[in-house]
């Protein structure tokens, strides 16, 4: 067991250094003038935006598969032991989901205006996904915060 805990550890400081390395870079790292102009000033971009954006989106696909693989395996283990609460946390992922599809939804494929960009990755699904996302974070953060309230409410009517 001893070995594992060494290897998460590395591995977690790894990851975390090359994420502090690639967030510097990014900041640090200078800026190159793209030919846009917007309100009378160039467009400068950072120079490393590529390794911090492949950085980031490797990170999150990494913490997507773990939830999942941890997910799937604490409900076989749940299952074997209690179906009924192997349920429930079923039904939270069910939930998850639903509010996913529900976001969609309401997302909008048509295109954002943006100043200075030209292409078509604004448009269709990437809008849409983008509206997901956001619509999700409201819902999230809207659940955040009434879990802290409650749980402030419940502890001190339960003292």
């Amino acid at each position: 067991m001893k070995n594992y805990s060494m290897i998460s550890r590395v591995t977690l400081w790894a990851l975390l250094l090359f994420g502090i390395f690639a967030t510097i870079v990014f900041f640090v790292g200078g800026n190159e003038a793209v030919g846009y102009e917007v309100a009378g000033d160039m467009l400068a971009v950072p120079n490393f935006t590529n390794l911090f954006l492949g950085t980031n989106y490797a990170y999150f696909f990494i913490a997507l598969l773990v939830t999942l693989f941890f997910v799937c395996v604490g409900f076989i283990n749940k299952f074997k032991q209690d179906k009924k609460k192997a349920l429930f946390s079923l039904g939270v992922v069910v939930a998850f989901i639903l509010l996913f599809v529900i976001c969609w939804l309401l997302g909008s494929p048509e295109k954002i205006d943006i100043i200075g960009y030209e292409g078509t990755d604004n448009q269709g699904f990437w809008a849409q996904l983008s509206d997901m996302m956001i619509y999700v974070c409201y819902v999230l953060i809207c659940g955040v915060i009434c879990s802290i309230i409650w749980g402030a409410i419940y502890t001190r009517v339960k003292k």
